[in-house]
């Protein structure tokens, strides 16, 4: 399978999203994920990883991407990623510093589709630990 059309099983969020501009993205995340290391899966890394980027940057993928107010605010979701509690009496609205925490990987917990990037990666790539011991 090719990487749009593991997108397409994928996301189907984005169903409504053209193939070209999917596409693009992809073309710009595939140097991001190492064929030598995922092998099988690299389109499937890809794919994910594509997804994850443009939920992220709030591509929206139709009536799935919106989430509509009760004062007839429309936001997208990536608008929303990153607001952790929010009350309207007396307007008070609390951000999340997932990102911030200095973790490679916080940006990838955003998305479920960079969560499943992650479990997907975890498989095919093996840290490298040192205890500090010498032989």
């Amino acid at each position: 399978m090719t990487v749009l059309e593991v997108f397409r099983l994928m996301a189907v969020e984005y169903s409504s999203v053209d193939d070209d501009t999917v596409q693009q993205w992809a073309e710009l995340t595939a140097p991001l994920v190492s064929r030598k290391q995922f092998g099988k899966l690299y389109e499937q890394g890809v794919a994910l990883l594509t997804a994850h980027r443009m939920k992220v940057a709030g591509v929206s993928g139709g009536q799935t991407g919106q989430v509509e107010e009760s004062g007839g605010l429309q936001m997208s979701i990536a608008d929303t990623l990153r607001v952790s509690s929010y009350s309207e009496g007396s307007t008070s609205i609390s951000f999340s510093n997932a990102v911030s925490t200095g973790s490679a990987d916080s940006e990838l917990t955003l998305t479920e589709y960079g969560v499943q990037f992650m479990k997907l990666r975890s498989m095919v790539i093996i840290p490298i630990r040192c205890s500090g011991e010498v032989r």
